[in-house]
């Protein structure tokens, strides 16, 4: 399944920049895979977003799974190509981002039943599996935007502080980093110069 279109419903494409949501409930058993490729509009936007000179191109391949009855797996990679600012030279330079993509989905979970008196004294279930995955993200109205997905891991791989490749912080010397002698060193100097004509 490729998917080049724009935006997907309004709800969605408020939230994110890209936005191609996907209902659980289109999810064969067997799985779906889903190609998605950034139109130039939205890698405008996703430049914005993140404070980008530009971002030239971006992609994910992704492959998406049921995931304990009602809920859903993303599994994939995004491949992005982007304009950055280098911190040290603010010369623009442009880095690939290669970044995998591992997520989990699944729908809200019912408020708990009250408890009756002769369950009082029963230990609580565990909200989370021994081997201590992480919990996953919440399926809301049963739909997941796999653009919105494929966004935030662009947002979370890139470098907050981006080097130009080669470039080096230059410390300054010492004398650049103090220019100002005080009177008391000026004073020590005249003592330790030996005397005019000496």
């Amino acid at each position: 399944m490729t998917d080049n279109r724009h935006g997907g419903d309004r709800a969605a494409s408020d939230a994110s920049p890209l936005s191609r949501p996907l209902a659980a409930a289109e999810v064969p058993p067997e799985g779906l895979d889903v190609d998605i490729v950034a139109s130039g509009e939205e890698r405008d936007a996703l430049a914005r977003l993140n404070a980008l000179a530009a971002v030239l191109g971006l992609s994910a391949t992704l492959r998406v799974r049921r995931w304990r009855g009602d809920g859903l797996e993303v599994l994939g990679e995004l491949r992005a190509r982007v304009r950055q600012t280098c911190v040290l030279t603010l010369e623009e330079f442009d880095a690939d981002i290669v970044e995998p993509i591992e997520l989990r989905f699944a729908p809200p979970r019912e408020a708990p039943r009250p408890r009756s008196r002769r369950h009082e004294a029963e230990p609580e279930s565990l909200d989370h599996d021994a081997l201590g995955e992480d919990p996953p993200d919440t399926l809301i109205g049963g739909v997941v935007d796999l653009g919105g997905v494929v966004s935030e891991f662009l947002t979370l791989a890139l470098d907050p502080y981006p080097h130009k490749p080669g470039a080096a912080f230059a410390e300054p010397a010492p004398e650049d980093a103090s220019p100002v002698v005080s009177p008391f060193a000026q004073l020590r100097r005249r003592r330790e110069e030996p005397p005019a004509g000496g």
